[in-house]
């Protein structure tokens, strides 16, 4: 059967967010198609190494289909697990070069399937997380109050309801720590009619943008040494346990054949693990650990 086709969609939302990025920085984007090997479609992967503000950014769109859901999408809907899907999608990861600016995620997704019954089902899912190291207050703030802004048009209650959810999914429960200082995360969402709910999908995309090229702007030139360096990536670290042991986007790409290159062009090109590594008590990165990764309402630390 043919799915509804929203490929334009989410290729506006890929190209507004490299246009932002490429105001930080020139380097260009290498830009690659891709055909899907596992089914019909294919993508875009855009990926920049190496630049001035950005050390690993990826930009990538996905329009795929194939005759059976993943796993990774099933496994709450047995009953879908025979069923024909076609996934579209952005997601987005920066690894920024100074330690000051936070590494940023943000992903958008539609998943069109079919019941038993051969009647159409979908759903939207995504958000946007924020990953700081040397974190500062009025940048969490931000990030919240841009996300509550997106929310809040199509009902009150999604924003604090987002927000719990991914305070509680991008949380490493073998260390017992956040990931960061979160964001909005949501899944399995049609609660709202299709046409609402692409309007609220383009509200994330548009806070998303704004808040992090507002803080882009602000900690991109904050001049750092080699331990601000050493810290940042041992922080990377749990970014990449993260995504190799939790992520749902990275399990559905790999357990529904996508492409690998784009799939963990999340992982960052500098990373460290340290063996029983503590901060010590009073340090700025231990401020890190006590004030800014424990879950709390950020829209009111002004």
């Amino acid at each position: 059967m043919t799915f509804q086709d929203h490929a334009q969609f989410f290729l506006n939302i890929q190209e507004r967010i490299l246009a932002m990025l490429a105001q930080h920085d020139p380097k260009p984007f290498l830009m690659e198609d891709w055909d899907y090997q596992q089914g019909q479609g294919g993508g875009r992967s855009c990926v920049l190494e190496g630049g001035e503000v950005l050390e690993k950014a990826g930009v990538n769109y996905s329009h795929v289909s194939a005759a059976a859901l993943p796993q990774s999408a099933s496994s709450l809907r047995p009953h879908l697990s025979a069923q024909p899907f076609c996934a579209t999608g952005v997601s987005v990861v920066i690894h920024p070069a100074n330690p000051y600016v936070p590494t940023s995620h943000f992903n958008v997704r539609l998943l069109q399937t079919l019941t038993p019954q051969g009647e159409p089902l979908w759903w939207f899912g995504g958000g946007f997380d924020l990953t700081p190291f040397y974190p500062f207050t009025d940048d969490c703030v931000l990030w919240h109050e841009q996300a509550r802004e997106a929310c809040a048009p199509f009902g009150v209650q999604l924003y604090p309801r987002f927000k719990a959810w991914c305070d509680e999914y991008f949380y490493l429960k073998h260390r017992q720590e956040a990931r960061g200082i979160g964001g909005i995360f949501f899944d399995d969402f049609n609660d709202l009619p299709f046409t609402e709910s692409l309007k609220f999908i383009d509200a994330v995309a548009k806070a998303y943008i704004d808040a992090y090229a507002e803080i882009l702007s602000r900690r991109k030139t904050h001049p750092y040494g080699a331990r601000e360096r050493a810290f940042q990536t041992f922080r990377r670290g749990r970014y990449v346990e993260f995504n190799l042991l939790y992520d749902r986007g990275t399990l559905f790409g790999l357990q529904s054949g996508g492409r690998t290159e784009s799939i963990l062009m999340s992982l960052p090109p500098e990373v460290s693990w340290h063996y029983n590594w503590q901060p010590e008590p009073g340090s700025p990165e231990a401020l890190l650990y006590e004030q800014f990764l424990p879950a709390r309402n950020w829209l009111k630390a002004k």
